[in-house]
């Protein structure tokens, strides 16, 4: 079964849309009971969601420190 899920499972609080694939709650939750053409439907809508999320990291990565302390050097 195709899904968007990327493992970044956060839900914006403005646009209920999951940061890392776009989907909301329901739509995750529910993702297995979905037919193909139902999945599809979303999966076509996500570029779109996550185009409106507005992304702020909660933290800091391991990859933004290193070129940060990089930068600094």
């Amino acid at each position: 079964m195709k899904s968007p899920c990327i493992l970044v499972c956060s839900i914006d609080d403005k646009t209920g849309y999951c940061f890392g694939c776009g989907r909301t709650r329901d739509e995750v939750g529910k993702w297995s009971l979905y037919t193909d053409s139902e999945r599809d439907i979303i999966m076509d809508a996500l570029p779109a969601r996550l185009d409106i999320i507005e992304r702020k990291p909660r933290r800091e990565t391991r990859r933004s420190r290193m070129a940060r302390e990089r930068d600094q050097a």
